[in-house]
């Protein structure tokens, strides 16, 4: 599977930094992926809903280890460039294909 675009939208929100539209294969999208500030840094969250307990389930995410390590890493890499464009006020796409 090939990460072929990805889409970040900056917010400005104390923990909530971004979020993220990944397409995979040119054919599939995951919409709704938020950029986290933790406490040790970035935090990849997949798009989830609330359950009927109060829980949040998520509705996409990774198998395994392997994959969710090269999606974050494409996503904060992404990310941290949507942000230096933004701190320079160029407006250029920041998509990593």
């Amino acid at each position: 599977m090939e990460i072929t675009d990805i889409r970040v939208h900056l917010r400005k929100e104390e923990k909530l930094k971004a979020f993220a539209t990944v397409t995979f294969d040119r054919c599939f999208v995951v919409r709704n992926m938020k950029v986290i500030a933790g406490d040790k840094g970035l935090i990849l969250c997949m798009p989830s809903r609330k359950m009927p307990d109060g829980s949040f389930k998520d509705v996409a995410h990774p198998i395994s280890v392997e994959f969710r390590s090269l999606l974050e890493r494409k996503v904060f890499a992404c990310y941290e460039r949507e942000v230096l464009q933004a701190a320079a006020g160029d407006g250029v796409d920041s998509r990593v294909v």
